[in-house]
């Protein structure tokens, strides 16, 4: 069976359509599964939405996302995780791919990222560079990432002491303990950070680790851009 495991903080306007498309997903590839909402001290709808749309509901007060994927993968029952962000819709073909990478041997792995609605130039054409470096690298976009639970387990599952990269620390574990891919197919992730955002604002959240290396993500300090009030979507 797969588990679905879903980090959700304030996410009341885009649960419910990550939520149906993973239903949908799943149901189109034909496999056991269940959705997993790991709701991290929400104040808005996002547990009630998610219990609407036929998800468990773990109530968390981490703050942490490493954390609060961990309460998720804790309370899932499945063989398979695949951990997916609450603003992400996962289809069919990736759902179906990434069984065929771990029914092929694979511990885990990542898939490609496209956003959705309109983002500034720099970030489209920073994508294509973002996509390629990843794969390169062997390693999983933040918001896609699946493995098998004995793998999760046999790694410790994701760093709690990380408040920001850990799908990146996660990759790495996962690639010393067995195969880890990164597929073709892609996931389409909401755009509004890069619209809520400007470039300036961005690289100053991404500059601390040219200094102090990832030793600026042992901290809530400086990320205020996953951690703060999220500003208002703009139209995309």
């Amino acid at each position: 069976m797969i588990s679905f495991i879903v980090p959700a903080y304030n996410e009341e306007e885009l649960l419910d359509a990550t939520l149906r498309a993973l239903h949908a997903a799943a149901a189109n590839v034909g496999v056991g599964y269940e959705i997993v909402v790991a709701d991290d001290a929400s104040s808005d709808a996002t547990a009630s939405i998610a219990r609407c749309c036929g998800a468990q509901v773990i109530e968390v007060a981490h703050r942490q996302i490493a954390a609060t994927r961990n309460s998720g993968a804790r309370a899932a029952r499945g063989d398979r995780f695949i951990f997916v962000d609450a603003d992400t819709a996962v289809s069919a073909e990736v759902v179906r791919a990434a069984l065929q990478a771990l029914d092929g041997g694979a511990v885990g792995g990542g898939a490609a990222v496209r956003f959705e609605g309109s983002i500034p130039r720099w970030a489209e054409l920073a994508l294509p560079v973002f996509v390629w470096a990843f794969r390169v690298s062997g390693l999983a976009a933040g918001c896609f990432l699946f493995c098998t639970k004995p793998a999760f387990e046999a790694v410790g599952g994701f760093d709690e002491t990380l408040y920001a990269a850990e799908e990146i620390f996660m990759s790495r574990a996962l690639k010393r303990h067995g195969r880890f891919v990164v597929l073709e197919q892609a996931v389409v992730t909401s755009g509004r950070k890069l619209r809520a955002y400007t470039a300036g604002e961005l690289l100053r959240v991404a500059a601390p680790l040219a200094f102090r290396g990832w030793g600026a993500v042992r901290s809530r300090d400086g990320l205020e851009l996953w951690y703060e009030r999220r500003r208002e979507n703009p139209p995309a």
